[in-house]
This record gives C-alpha cells, sequence and structure tokens, in this order.
C-alpha cells in the first residue's frame, strides 16, 4: 500500500510574507494553484525572445497597452502569481504600486517555452483559462511555432491554433495585426 503523501498549499498572503522575509529571494520561483513552482534557468533563445518580441510589442500597441517583461500577474481565484515572460496589460500606471495586474487587467499573455513547454500548455493554460484571460500565447522554441489559445471557458480554452507564418489580431486590438514571423524570427 502506498502512503498517502500531502502537499503543502500555500496562499497568496503566505507567498508574499515569504516574499517579504527574504525567504525566496535567492530563487527564481512563481506561485501555480498554490504550489511553489522552480522556475528553469533562462537560456539565451528565452531571453532573446521575450526582449525583442516585447520591443516589438512596444512598438505596436504603443500606449494602448503595457508590456511588462517577466513580471508577476495575481490571480486570487487561484492562490497563484505567475511572471509570465510577457504580459499584455491595462496601462495603469501608479496602480500597479498597490497590486499586481489581476486578471481583468489583462489582454493577453505570453510565453516562450523550451524546457517549461508541457507545464506552460497545460496548468498555466488551466489556471489562465479559469481565470477568464482572454487569450494566452505559447511560442515553442522547440518547433518555433504560436500556440495561441482563445475563448476561456471554466479551465479550457474553447479556441487553440498553431501558426508558423501570417499574422494575427489580438481580441483586445483588433485592428493592430502582430506579425507571427515577427514573432518567431
Amino acid at each position: 500500500m502506498t502512503p498517502h503523501v500531502a502537499i503543502a498549499k500555500w496562499t497568496l498572503d503566505d507567498y508574499h510574507q515569504m516574499i517579504a522575509a527574504g525567504i525566496l529571494s535567492d530563487r527564481r520561483v512563481e506561485l501555480l494553484n498554490g504550489e511553489i513552482i522552480e522556475m528553469p534557468p533562462e537560456g539565451e533563445p528565452h531571453a532573446y525572445y521575450a526582449s525583442t518580441v516585447g520591443d516589438y510589442l512596444r512598438a505596436m500597441l504603443g500606449e494602448q497597452a503595457q508590456i511588462r517583461e517577466s513580471h508577476p500577474i495575481t490571480i486570487p481565484a487561484a492562490q497563484s502569481e505567475t511572471e509570465p515572460d510577457l504580459a499584455v496589460v491595462q496601462p495603469l500606471g501608479k496602480e500597479y504600486l498597490q497590486h499586481h495586474p489581476y486578471p481583468e487587467n489583462v489582454f493577453w499573455l505570453m510565453e516562450f517555452s523550451d524546457t517549461s513547454l508541457q507545464k506552460d500548455l497545460e496548468p498555466k493554460a488551466k489556471t489562465y483559462a479559469a481565470a477568464g484571460i482572454p487569450e494566452y500565447w505559447v511560442v515553442n522554441l522547440q518547433r518555433m511555432e504560436l500556440v495561441v489559445m482563445r475563448n476561456p471557458v471554466n479551465e479550457v480554452y474553447q479556441s487553440q491554433t498553431t501558426l508558423k507564418e501570417g499574422s494575427i489580431t489580438p481580441i483586445a486590438f483588433p485592428d493592430v495585426p502582430i506579425s507571427v514571423r515577427r514573432l518567431l524570427d
């Protein structure tokens, strides 16, 4: 008989207390569904794409949105505070001194995935869909393709499309075509 293993779940308050106490200061972690997840080291391709795509989206969206690179978003209902590679959020200025963006502040999220691909496509996608984040894009660095997830219902994005070329218009900005090639090259 296998003994039952209990996993300690953390709340957002617990997590914030650990951060304030410096317990997590030397570790790259995020809170996902009450679990503190260690993030893998960032390789050169990951860093390159996150940075250049962030610059591209800033140029395309101007002051319509703020592009946050590897900064937390808070999902209270899921006891989660993830750090997506790019979060395209409402430009609320100094309001973000009081809190990280909440799901209602998020236009869409992006991850650039290599070693974390399974985590990004499964538990993170479910968490974001459950939170009602309208769209979630994952650049699969292994296959150099863009996975676009939209239309969240419960814990599932109802639409999932994989692109290697063409353009895509974000739901929040239907007049701003984003070049898929530009995201992948």
